[in-house]
């Protein structure tokens, strides 16, 4: 009887070594997969995240757990409070002074005393990045500012985005900090907002300010404008602390991708990167055996 006992336990023993072997083996070849993306694809944004939308297979990743400053990948977020709180988009808000960036002192063509739609105010926060249009919106919360960032890391918690914080609604301050990852659920959540896919690839927008003047703006993302994308949702970002930023969903090789792009040093980084990604998956999908 011993004998079989010592038997059976050896048969365990090498049973279990061999699960373990097995799931090491698998384990390298996954870290040896993704070491080999990382080196097929040179990317120059420190922190990057690839994904399928529909799958949600990761298609490349690098540095994704890293919280980072996200500077006006922000107003995202801002958009979405402002949408699913229902705020009436005609009711008119007037710019004042408490809008003004007193810290950075970024430049805005909406002086104080302009008064603009909500409406408008979300497409400008959207498209042109503007940030006196996203203070706006936040001061005309219900509650006022204070009330509106709760609401933004509220509805962070509620989307399972346990890296992110937010201290205002511009992304004008280093303490607005995700991660890539996190920031991938945050494009999901935002492009099923179909203002949000409206506004934020628009190419230009004329707004009416009080007095009748026209006033243009461009979007921040030169991308929208080459024929060559099919983007669903875009927004760029940029802060020393956080570097150049861009985030979209687009569809390439006929499926729907999720790209975050976190501190592009360059003025063209971020758009070379998103261009290499392009290429990287068509010519993968290229390959893939027909039927």
């Amino acid at each position: 009887m011993g004998g079989v006992l010592v038997a059976l336990l050896a048969i365990c023993v090498l049973t279990g070594n061999a699960v373990a072997a097995k799931t090491v083996s698998a384990v390298e070849r996954s870290n040896a997969a993704v070491a080999a993306k990382i080196k097929e694809l040179k990317l120059r944004s420190t922190n990057v995240l690839v994904v399928g939308q529909i799958d949600k297979r990761v298609l490349y990743a690098k540095n994704v757990e890293q919280v980072v400053p996200i500077a006006s990948i922000t107003k995202l977020m801002t958009a979405l409070i402002v949408i699913e709180n229902g705020l009436p988009l005609e009711e008119r808000i007037v710019i004042t002074k408490e809008d003004f960036d007193k810290v950075r002192r970024t430049p805005s063509r909406l002086a104080a005393g302009t008064s603009i739609t909500r409406g408008d105010l979300l497409k400008l926060t959207l498209m042109a990045s503007e940030n006196r249009a996203a203070a706006a919106l936040a001061r005309a919360y219900p509650g006022g500012t204070p009330a509106f960032v709760a609401a933004m890391n509220h509805k962070a918690l509620e989307l399972g985005l346990s890296e992110t914080r937010f201290v205002d609604g511009t992304g004008l301050s280093n303490e607005n900090v995700s991660t890539a990852r996190d920031l991938a659920w945050l494009v999901e959540a935002a492009y099923r907002q179909p203002l949000i896919r409206e506004y934020t690839t628009y190419r230009s927008h004329t707004i009416e300010v009080n007095n009748g003047r026209k006033m243009q703006f461009a979007n921040s993302n030169q991308m929208v404008r080459h024929p060559h994308w099919e983007i669903g949702l875009s927004k760029t970002g940029y802060l020393d602390a956080a570097g150049r930023c861009l985030v979209l969903q687009a569809k390439i090789a006929t499926q729907p991708v999720i790209i975050v792009l976190l501190d592009s040093w360059g003025r063209l980084t971020r758009i070379g990167d998103a261009n290499r990604i392009k290429r990287w998956i068509e010519s993968h999908s290229s390959r893939q055996p027909a039927g």
